[in-house]
């Protein structure tokens, strides 16, 4: 079954751009963090873009980060078999070569150490504003 919610949908494509009503300050639509959220195995990114069935896992999200070794072995070239990004947010950087919880890491578990330092560059502006409302 395909959504398809003409308003819900215009919406949700506007605020994805950045062009949405959001009253929290300097709030973004980070499209990394939702895809690995709601879709961590890429199954349904690998549905609807057969481009990037090669890629395994969680990596479907971030193709452009891949190894040059890694791409060639999914059978995918960034700019002739799939585009390279228009635009790379900095906000996606701390979301590239994440897994969702309880999916096993390419490379190995991950031990502490990585998992505490997926946070290390939030800062405690990223938990609490400093402006209030008046």
């Amino acid at each position: 079954k395909v959504d398809y919610d003409v308003c819900s949908n215009y919406g949700n494509w506007l605020y994805s751009a950045g062009l949405g009503n959001d009253p929290r300050d300097n709030r973004k639509f980070n499209m990394i963090k939702q895809g690995l959220d709601y879709d961590g195995n890429g199954d349904y990114v690998r549905l609807w873009v057969p481009e990037l069935q090669g890629i395994k896992g969680a990596d479907i999200h971030t193709p452009w980060a891949l190894s040059s070794a890694a791409l060639s072995q999914a059978g995918v070239t960034l700019g002739e078999t799939y585009p390279r990004p228009v635009v790379t947010a900095p906000e996606w950087s701390r979301h590239i070569h994440q897994r969702p919880e309880g999916s096993p890491h390419p490379r190995g578990r991950r031990g502490p150490a990585q998992a505490a330092a997926q946070h290390k560059d939030r800062g405690i502006d990223f938990y609490f504003s400093r402006k209030k409302d008046a």
